[in-house]
């Protein structure tokens, strides 16, 4: 009988699977790209995967991330290692803590990537300093209204915040759904290859271009 990787083992190979299976990934934030992510690669064959978020689900967040209007008021991180375990058998980490400057080595230690999947300037100038300082490779998932990027640490500028409420800007689901798409098969690329690629996607023409170093 086929497995729960059938069609990713036909398309990238046994060896590609037992890798993604072995990497240690850590991922921060659970919102519109985070909650996305972490179904994707758990669904390509990531077993060790660590969510980090600290906020609880609000309605307004039903449209573009993961989450169902039954989940509202509960904790993301918690949320979504069950809806993890249950859709594919595979038991997440859940960390409901903030991200500072006391927590950081703890929660992004033995990551053989990180992945920067916050909504806030100062978690993500954090996330990218501690790894620059600790050697850990990271990659950086964001978009704003029609434009999304996702860049390893290198290349990576950290944007100013959009406004005062990090929540209240435009986004479309199919943005989000495109840059996670994109975003997953870059690390699934990086785990199985050791190859890093930057990319920038716009929604409106579909387009989905190479950043040059």
């Amino acid at each position: 009988m086929a497995g729960k990787q059938h069609h990713e083992s036909l398309y990238r190979g046994e060896e590609a699977i037992r890798k993604l299976a072995e990497a240690r990934v850590t991922l921060c934030g659970a919102g519109a790209l985070g909650s996305h992510l972490a179904d994707a690669l758990v669904r390509q064959g990531v077993r060790r995967l660590r969510v980090i978020d600290r906020d609880r689900v609000e309605e307004h967040n039903i449209g573009t991330q993961l989450f169902g209007e039954g989940d509202v008021g509960a904790w993301k991180a918690d949320v979504l290692r069950s809806y993890l375990f249950r859709a594919t058998g595979v038991e997440i980490e859940s960390q409901r803590k903030d991200l500072s400057e006391r927590t950081v080595r703890k929660l992004l230690k033995d990551a053989d990537v990180v992945i920067d999947a916050f909504d806030n300037s100062a978690s993500r100038r954090l996330v990218q300093e501690h790894c620059r300082d600790a050697g850990l490779r990271c990659l950086h998932a964001g978009l704003y209204a029609d434009y999304g990027e996702v860049i390893w640490n290198e290349q990576y500028r950290v944007p100013s915040d959009a406004g005062q409420d990090v929540c209240d800007y435009p986004l479309a689901r199919n943005l989000v759904l495109l840059t996670v798409a994109v975003a997953a098969d870059t690390l699934v690329r990086f785990i199985c290859d050791g190859e890093q690629q930057n990319w920038s996607i716009t929604l409106r023409d579909f387009a989905v271009r190479p950043l040059e170093n």
